[in-house]
């Protein structure tokens, strides 16, 4: 035995260190994500594999006779729905038309919050209010601010002398432009606070560098802030596409899918589909399809995070390169 050996074995009994516990494998491990693994599979991996399976039969509500297997029939059938693409086209639309406008708002705002401002706790605390509140309340306290006949908008409009007010939920042209806008005033807290943490980890004596070697505002983003703020801003924007693609409690309050579906998002016309109509399976078929293309953005979302974060090194070394180049 050799002395170096002896010595260690002597400071761990003089400590009352007994041998170093090694990490739970096999079975182990196995039981110990059990208790957060069950509830997962019950209630998210259970139903989507479930309704996979009905998507593929004629499952309809009331139905004496037993479902039948028919393949891919539903799938067909969505092809060859205007409807169903119709809703499809207008989901994008929402889609695009909120997260665009969301992430460059909350960015603005995010940008005023890390400033160093008189009441700014105030100011962070009231930014994430609507956060706060559930879908279904935001949807109620809109439509009352969209009443044609004594909602807040159309007052003021009239005491400013700017018309009689509109229907603005009620209109053909107005109500997808009216929704949007609740749905952006809706998911911009979420998104601010996010960039906000992104901001507050950017290295600040970078933008110290920056400031000493003359660089304004719009260099200072450009050149330091936007390069450590861009896996974040990519991270909260792929979410929000995704969330506001498969939105369904905010419209379902403020319009229902009218007028004319032309708010009509495609969870809408699944949940009509399937418990107005009572046709489970074509319902289940235009789920699988949702999930398929959600799949579809968010591989491309973590792609581009792997090939990013492959150059991200490389970059930042050239950022901080560039910057204390310039202080040179």
């Amino acid at each position: 035995m050799s002395l170096a050996t002896e010595s260690r074995r002597s400071v761990r009994r003089a400590s009352g260190a007994g041998p170093p516990r090694r990490a739970p494998t096999g079975h182990g491990a196995w039981f110990l994500v059990l208790p957060a693994l069950i509830p997962v599979l019950v209630l998210s991996v259970g139903p989507l594999l479930y309704g996979i399976l009905l998507a593929f039969t004629d499952a309809q509500s009331g139905r004496t006779a037993p479902t039948r297997w028919i393949g891919g029939l539903n799938f067909s059938d969505l092809l060859h729905d205007t409807l169903f693409l119709e809703s499809f086209r207008i989901g994008l639309v929402w889609a695009v038309a909120v997260t665009v406008p969301q992430f460059l708002l909350a960015l603005g705002l995010a940008l005023l919050l890390d400033q160093d401002l008189r009441l700014r706790g105030l100011a962070r605390a009231l930014a994430i209010v609507p956060w706060a509140m559930p879908e279904v309340v935001v949807g109620i306290m809109w439509r009352l601010v969209y009443n044609p006949d004594a909602g807040i908008l159309n007052e003021t409009l009239r005491d400013l002398g700017l018309g009689d007010g509109r229907d603005w939920l009620g209109g053909l042209a107005t109500a997808l432009p009216a929704v949007v806008v609740v749905g952006v005033w809706a998911g911009l807290p979420q998104t601010t606070v996010t960039l906000l943490a992104g901001l507050q980890n950017t290295p600040r004596e970078l933008h110290e560098a920056a400031a000493v070697d003359g660089a304004g505002a719009w260099r200072r983003f450009r050149t330091v802030t936007w390069p450590a703020l861009r896996p974040v801003a990519l991270a909260i924007t792929a979410l929000n596409f995704i969330w506001n693609l498969n939105s369904f409690a905010l419209v379902y309050v403020l319009t229902n899918g009218g007028p004319g579906g032309r708010t009509r998002l495609p969870m809408l016309f699944a949940y009509e589909e399937a418990f107005r109509y009572g046709q489970f399976g074509y319902a289940a078929a235009m789920g699988c399809v949702l999930v398929a293309v959600v799949s579809v953005f968010l591989a491309l979302f973590l792609v581009g995070r792997i090939k990013g974060g492959s150059v991200g090194g490389s970059k930042r070394g050239s950022m901080r390169g560039s910057v204390g180049g310039d202080d040179a």
